[in-house]
């Protein structure tokens, strides 16, 4: 069965590479303080993501993150149109 993954091996879902480009973002902005904000760059992403899916204003799409001594929350608010 091994061999059969190997060969052919499945696609990762777009969750799954989601989660995990919001990991290095976080973990590259942790290390890199001073450099450039994130943030922008990740809410033309999301633009684009939610956009093959959905219809979506740019401007119902709110992205911020919080630091509260170590902790750190990065809310993303996405307002969706009726359907």
């Amino acid at each position: 069965m091994a061999l059969l993954s190997f060969l052919f091996p499945s696609k990762p879902k777009s969750a799954t590479q989601a989660k995990e480009r919001l990991q290095i973002i976080i973990a590259r902005e942790r290390t890199n303080r001073a450099g450039p904000d994130f943030l922008p760059a990740l809410h033309r992403e999301l633009i684009e993501v939610i956009s093959k899916y959905t219809k979506v204003n740019p401007d119902d799409i709110k992205i911020s993150l919080d630091r509260q001594g170590n902790l750190e929350v990065l809310d993303v608010n996405v307002v969706l149109p009726d359907a």
